[in-house]
This record gives structure tokens, C-alpha cells and sequence, in this order.
């Protein structure tokens, strides 16, 4: 049977591939065993190797140590060596030092033996000394008997010689001098009445023009007081309210007085304050302008007009800057100034008072050469402090000083600030020139008076001592300080604690206090309840 060509093609091919997978095979394990012979063999040397590393390890750490040892041994030998040495060095000092004090101790013990030696001496002297001035004593007294006994003598021969004894010769001596001293005394009475005569004249036209200076200046009530129109006398119920409840709502909230009386169309405000009494005006002009008066209604008004007059100070202070040419200063300072409006100092007005001086102050530096802008603007802050016054412990020289530090004023406006009153030296030109014109503004005929002033602040004492006790919130002055009205907390003070407070307010004013009249004490104490319907 013949066999096709490609038939034994394949099965050559076949052949050759077993024979080839099987040479690979036989050649892949004897490679395997070679491999492994040559890894035991790597690794036997490792381990002879690294046991050779191991001892040689340990024989340089045997050499390390015994060297360590060595070398630590230096050291202490060389440490203890060193101690030793400082010991010595320690000992030697001590017994050096002990050698200097016991030679310091030496000498002092010779000064102090000198010492007592000298003190000997003069103890010596002194009494030698004390032994002579009792022996010049002793001389002294007798002198002066020899000259008692001298004095009688010659005293007994004068009596002898004029026929006079002493007290008679006295006598006689002080009638003479009195005679003397009634005609020197006459003759002065008569030059004294002739120099009054001719200086009548002069003396009554001086006190006639001081007594209408003075008669020109507004009194306490004047000052003290605004009159406000209306369109007519109905319109007083109206402000009065049902049970006075509009009034009183107007006077808690103002701290003003209103004296509703028979003068027809008009309502009084009286109230020491002026910014208060300006608040209480405006107010109850707008409440009769617009005609719904009551208790919401008046409240809601005041707090506008206490908005009004806080503008209207700030546009007096920019005024005040704008005429006075002072420029820079701070905002609040400005608002200050502004509040000067609404306050007077023995009844002159302190902002017309400072403009014044700022004037003046500028005038006087323009002439002598100086910072006329630096003088107008210490002039204008020179009673600052007038303006917290009324809040703030102290004078206002040291007020405005403090005010003007925090704001960061000129240093030279400080110091004229603080010298204007003569509190401290004035070390400038321009603290001096501020002093004269502040001098210059208050001095004129008419500008001040003391009376008001005086009034004033006792009205604010009175507040004061009011404002003093625990539960009060707030204390009114009014009826030109013959009554006080003092709002109570209710949470705090109860209607049987009233009457105590009451009490004590008034036996606190009696010792505190001089005034005349009396004042009445008028507690209230109002609770109120707000809801709303929704």
C-alpha cells in the first residue's frame, strides 16, 4: 500500500518535534540540578562568610571596649586631678579672703578705738565748755541784779527829782500821747471827708452805671423760663388731659414743668435746663399744631424733638467753626461746641461766651505776630469741658483737657486749655493770650452774674441727691427748685417703701442743702401694661 508524500512529510515533522520536546525537557532538569548545585555552594560560602564577619565583629568590639575602658579611666584620673586642683584653688581663696577680713576686721577695729578716743576728747572739751558757760551764767546774773539794783536806784532818784512816782508818770505820758493822737486823728477825718467830697461825683456816677449794667442782665425767672402761644384757652384742658394724664405724661418726659395758669393763650415752661426746656417746647408747639394730644402721642413727639435739638446742636457747632475760621477739628468736638448752646455760666451764654474769645484771642495774635488760627481755635475749645459738665466728675478745665487728649488736640491748645484759669503756668503765647481774652469776655459790664450760677447748681444738687438713692430712675427739678419730681421704679420700690424713701430724700436735702422756703418731695411711681391687637 504506498503512502502519500505529504502523509510521511507529517509524520517527520512529528517525529522531530517529540524528539526536540523530549532533548529540551532532559536539558531543562540537568540545568535545574546545575542551578541548584551552584545556590548550595553560594550559599555555604555565605555562611562561612558571614561567621567570619561575626567574629571579626566580635573581636573589634573586645578591642573597642578594652580601649573604652582605658580612655574612660584617663578621664577620671584627669577629672580627678582637676578636682583636686579646684579644691586647692577654692582653699586658697577662702584662706585669702579670711586673711583680707580678718585685716579689714583690724583696721576697723583701730578707726572705731580712734573713734572713742576722739569722742573722749570732746566729751573732755564739752565739759570743760559746759563749766565755763556756768561760770559766765553765774556772771550774768549777778550783772544783771547790779543792774535791777541800778535801775531802782536812778528810778527812785527821777521820783525824787520830778515829785512823780511811776504809774503817776505814766499817766501823765499817756495823756499827752492821747492828746497828740485826737489831733492827728482830726486832722486826717478832715483830709479824708475833703478827698470824699471831691471824689462824690465821680463815685455816684460810677455806681449809678454798675447798678444799670446790672439791671440789664436777665433774672433767674427770665432765664429760667419759656412761654409758649396758643390759639386759645380751650386748647389748656386739652393739654391737661383727662385727670391731668396729658400733663403729666408731658412733664415725666421732659422733666419740665408746665404752669397752666389764668394768663390768657399762653403756657409756661419752667426748668433750670435749657436743652430740656427746649425738648418740652418744641413739643407741645408741634402737639398744638397738630391737635391730637395724648399719652402715645406725647411721647412719640418729645423723642422727636430731642432728635431735632440734637441736630440743632450739631448745626450750632458748625456754625461756631464756620464764624470762628477754625478748621480740622474732630466731629465730636463739633457736637460739643454745639452744646455750649443750651449752656450759661453766671448766666452768659458759654458758646457766644467762647466765639468770643476765639475772636478775641485771634485779634490779639494777629498783633503781637503770632498763630492767629492756633489762638481762635484754643479760644473756641477753652471751656469744652462746660459741655459734660453735668456728666462727668471734675472741672471743666480738667474735662476739656481729657476731651481734647482723646481727640488729639494740639498740645499748645492743651496747655491753654489747662492754664486759661490759672490752674497750672502759662509756658506759651497763646495759653496767655487765651487767659486775657476769656478774662476780657467775662469781665464786661452785664456779662455775668453770680446769683444764677449759684441757682443753678442748686438745682443740680437737688437732682443729684435725688438720683443718689437705689430704685430712682429719674429726678426732676422744677417750680424754680421748690419741688422735686422723682419717677420711681416699681419693680424695685413699693407703694409702703415710698413713703420711707420719701423721708429720707427730704432729711438727706435738710442736711446737705441751704435754700430758702421748702421743697416739696413728689414721688411717682406709674406701672404700665402694653399689648397689641393682631
Amino acid at each position: 500500500m504506498d503512502i502519500p508524500l505529504f502523509v510521511v512529510v507529517l509524520i517527520g515533522i512529528a517525529a522531530l518535534l517529540v524528539g526536540a520536546v523530549v532533548c529540551g525537557f532532559i536539558c531543562f532538569r540537568l540545568g535545574v540540578q546545575h542551578r541548584i548545585k551552584i545556590a548550595e555552594a553560594q550559599f555555604e560560602s555565605a555562611e562561612k562568610e558571614a561567621a567570619r564577619i561575626v567574629e571579626e565583629a566580635g573581636e573589634k568590639a573586645e578591642t573597642m571596649k578594652k580601649t573604652a575602658l582605658v580612655e574612660a579611666k584617663d578621664e577620671i584620673y584627669k577629672l580627678r586631678t582637676n578636682a583636686e586642683k579646684e579644691v586647692q584653688r577654692l582653699k586658697n581663696d577662702a584662706e585669702r579672703e579670711l586673711k583680707e577680713r580678718r585685716s579689714e576686721v583690724s583696721r576697723s577695729e583701730r578707726r572705731i578705738q580712734q573713734k572713742e578716743e576722739n569722742l573722749d576728747k570732746k566729751n573732755d572739751k564739752l565739759e570743760k565748755l559746759e563749766e565755763q558757760l556756768h561760770q559766765k551764767h553765774k556772771k550774768a546774773d549777778e550783772k544783771v541784779a547790779e543792774a535791777e539794783q541800778l535801775k531802782q536806784s536812778q528810778m527812785d532818784i527821777l521820783e525824787r527829782i520830778s515829785g512823780f512816782t511811776t504809774e503817776q508818770a505814766k499817766d501823765h505820758l499817756l495823756q499827752l500821747l492821747d492828746t497828740e493822737l485826737n489831733h492827728d486823728k482830726a486832722l486826717l477825718i478832715s483830709a479824708y471827708e475833703q478827698k470824699l467830697k471831691d471824689d462824690c461825683d465821680e463815685k455816684a456816677r460810677q455806681y449809678i452805671s454798675l447798678a444799670i449794667a446790672r439791671l440789664a442782665a436777665d433774672t433767674v425767672s427770665e432765664t429760667a423760663v419759656s412761654v409758649v402761644a396758643i390759639p386759645s384757652d380751650e386748647m389748656k384742658g386739652r393739654i391737661i388731659g383727662r385727670e391731668g394724664r396729658n400733663i403729666r405724661a408731658l412733664e415725666t418726659m421732659t422733666g419740665v414743668d408746665l404752669i397752666i395758669d389764668d394768663t390768657p393763650e399762653v403756657i409756661t415752661l419752667s426748668c433750670f435746663d435749657h436743652v430740656r426746656r427746649e425738648i418740652a417746647r418744641i413739643a407741645l408747639e408741634r402737639l398744638i399744631q397738630d391737635g391730637r394730644i395724648h399719652p402715645a402721642r406725647i411721647e412719640e413727639t418729645v423723642e422727636k424733638a430731642r432728635r431735632e435739638v440734637e441736630l440743632r446742636i450739631k448745626q450750632e457747632g458748625e456754625r461756631a467753626v464756620l464764624e470762628t475760621n477754625v478748621n480740622g477739628l474732630n466731629h465730636e468736638l463739633i457736637r460739643l461746641i454745639g452744646r455750649l448752646k443750651y449752656r450759661t455760666s453766671y448766666r452768659q451764654n458759654v458758646l457766644n461766651h467762647s466765639i468770643e474769645v476765639a475772636h478775641l484771642a485771634g485779634i490779639m495774635a494777629s498783633e503781637l505776630g503770632v498763630d492767629a488760627a492756633l489762638a481762635r481755635r484754643a479760644g473756641l475749645l477753652h471751656d469744652i469741658g462746660k459741655a459734660l459738665d453735668h456728666e462727668i466728675e471734675g472741672s471743666h478745665v480738667q474735662i476739656g483737657v481729657d476731651v481734647c487728649k482723646k481727640y488729639k488736640e494740639n498740645s499748645e491748645v492743651i496747655h491753654a486749655i489747662e492754664a486759661h484759669h490759672g490752674d497750672v503756668e502759662c509756658r506759651t503765647v497763646i495759653a496767655a493770650l487765651v487767659q486775657a481774652a476769656d478774662a476780657i469776655s467775662a469781665a464786661r459790664p452785664a456779662a455775668r452774674s453770680e446769683n444764677y450760677e449759684n441757682y443753678i447748681k442748686r438745682l443740680e444738687k437737688l437732682e443729684e441727691i435725688c438720683c443718689s438713692y437705689s430704685g430712682v430712675e429719674k429726678s426732676y427739678a422744677i417750680q424754680a427748685g421748690r419741688e422735686v419730681r422723682i419717677m420711681i421704679k416699681p419693680e424695685q420700690i413699693s407703694d409702703d417703701d415710698m413713703t420711707v424713701l420719701a423721708r429720707d430724700i427730704a432729711k438727706k436735702i435738710e442736711d446737705e442743702m441751704e435754700y430758702p422756703g421748702q421743697i416739696k418731695i413728689n414721688l411717682i411711681r406709674e406701672s404700665r401694661v402694653i399689648d397689641y391687637a393682631k
